[in-house]
């Protein structure tokens, strides 16, 4: 199998900066069409003109980027940004669901423990979407006369917050449990479509968020080493590299998996008492 997703176009969503930005970069350098999707207009703009097109190579013929703008809680927008994509390249064969919203919450506060903004933020946008692009995808290969193989994936980014708790992040755990169970769903409910649906979780990257809660807090960075057994804070691109895998033929026989790049952080028990 292989892992080329040259020629083909994907919808990667919150790709106006960190991870989402990061997967949207590395396809257009794969090779694919790329429509980068954000609610961060001012932001995405500045991302489309770094991301190998500039903006006005961007808006001209045979351009491999384009950017869509939108809050994708609406259902007017989901369906905008599906009719933007199919304009420009006339399909789509991947969506990444990168788009994240972090809020901490309080857990025995009913009207800050934060999960249902977290759940409309983080899990409904992902499934509105999912569902409208996987409609697409059957239809084209209907049209196309495809009767073998895959003809889509979908990729969802989600946290190992799904299976860790996190003092204060309760909100976030659960639409992070919901993504990873909606993953599995959606895999069973596609797979005869020839469909696939995965999800990666990961854990600390090196984004600018990042650097900057480093900044701001001492001894942060030397804590998120202290605790992943790899020894070191991930990279966006190798997050982006595991997000090819799972989008490209090579991962073809893998359906309804959550992938766990987190460095071995989950696999750790970081309360160091040694029992006799």
């Amino acid at each position: 199998m292989s892992f080329s997703i040259s020629g083909k176009t994907a919808i990667v969503t919150g790709a106006a900066g960190g991870v989402g930005l990061a997967i949207a970069r590395h396809f257009v350098a794969q090779g694919a069409n790329v429509v980068f999707s954000d609610e961060d207009e001012a932001a995405l703009e500045e991302a489309i003109g770094t991301a190998g097109d500039t903006d006005a190579d961007a808006k001209g013929e045979g351009a491999h980027t384009r950017a869509f703008s939108a809050d994708l809680r609406s259902k007017l927008s989901i369906a905008n940004l599906l009719s933007s994509t199919i304009d420009a390249f006339d399909r789509v064969d991947i969506l990444v669901n990168a788009a994240r919203e972090v809020v901490r919450s309080e857990a025995l506060d009913p009207d800050q423990d934060m999960v249902m903004p977290m759940l409309e933020a983080n899990l409904m946008p992902a499934l509105r979407l999912s569902q409208a692009v996987a409609k697409r995808m059957i239809g084209q290969a209907e049209r196309e006369g495809r009767t073998e193989g895959t003809i889509g994936t979908i990729v969802n980014l989600s946290s190992i917050s799904a299976q860790r708790t996190f003092k204060g992040m309760m909100g976030y755990s659960v639409a992070s449990a919901a993504l990873d169970q909606l993953t599995r769903s959606l895999a069973v409910a596609l797979a005869p479509n020839r469909v696939r649906v995965n999800g990666l979780a990961f854990a600390s990257v090196l984004s600018n968020a990042l650097g900057v809660a480093m900044r701001e807090q001492e001894g942060l960075r030397e804590a998120v080493i202290a605790a992943t057994p790899a020894g070191r804070i991930a990279n966006p691109t190798e997050i982006a590299e595991a997000v090819h895998f799972l989008a490209s033929d090579a991962s073809d026989f893998v359906v309804g998996q959550v992938l766990v790049a987190d460095g071995g952080r989950s696999l750790l028990d970081t309360v160091r008492v040694v029992h006799s």
